[in-house]
């Protein structure tokens, strides 16, 4: 049989073949379910056609680009474990220190007054991060009334971590404020109470930016009255400090 005559009637045979559909769909459904679990027949779908296809590529890259933004904005959520996914952050813009003086009102504070004097200085047991302002008040005389105010100016990253005194607690409220520029601690005398003569210890604590802090805007001031009425009021300017 010559070759263009076995090729036409390969054709024409191929023409006249209509395979049995229904057959082979029946063949592989028995297939797959005596491979599987009885009552649970999985159904061989049709091949998608071309414009099907497209639409499910699309589809795919869409859900690739989705993923990609889900998982990016994650990555800066918290999650169960209470942990923080990585995240990329621009570095910090430095702000200047703020110059902060004692205002020009104060003029000249005096350390000495009549029964009193007052010294204000930075602890030296102070270090890069942390500071301690003490201020030193002796008076000649029994107290009546007595105010201390230790101003702390708010360089860098300044914020109270506590205060103390030498004279009991219960004699004196205390309080700690923001005012004007400064983190300000605050003692007064209750109203019958008495300071007695001697040398007293108020302090305040603070933590501050990393490095030496300039304390040269810090002041304390001290308003007392001895209990025989007179009146007195001394003050006195930190140093640099750390």
């Amino acid at each position: 049989m010559k070759d263009d005559e076995l090729s036409v009637r390969l054709r024409e045979a191929a023409e006249a073949h209509r395979p049995d559909r229904e057959r082979m769909l029946a063949r592989v459904e028995r297939g797959v379910t005596e491979g599987r679990p009885p009552g649970r027949v999985v159904r061989p779908r049709r091949a998608a056609g071309p414009w099907l296809r497209v639409a499910g590529a699309t589809a795919a890259v869409c859900g690739v680009l989705a993923f990609g933004a889900v998982a990016v904005t994650s990555a800066g959520e918290e999650g169960a474990d209470g942990r923080h996914g990585e995240r990329v952050a621009a570095p910090p813009t430095a702000s200047p220190t703020p110059s902060v003086t004692p205002p020009a009102a104060l003029g000249r504070l005096r350390t000495e007054d009549g029964p009193l004097w007052m010294d204000g200085v930075v602890d030296p047991h102070s270090n890069a991060y942390w500071a301690q302002s003490d201020v030193t008040l002796r008076t000649d005389r029994p107290l009546s009334s007595l105010t201390v105010e230790l101003r702390v100016a708010f360089t860098g990253g300044v914020n109270s971590t506590g205060a103390w005194r030498s004279l009991p607690a219960d004699d004196f409220t205390m309080s700690v404020s923001e005012d004007g520029g400064y983190l300000v601690y605050r003692w007064a005398l209750r109203a019958g109470r008495t300071v007695p003569a001697g040398t007293h210890t108020f302090a305040g604590q603070y933590n501050h930016a990393e490095g030496p802090r300039d304390a040269t805007g810090d002041y304390v001031t001290a308003h007392a009255v001895v209990t025989t009425g007179e009146r007195a009021s001394v003050g006195d300017y930190f140093g640099p400090g750390r």
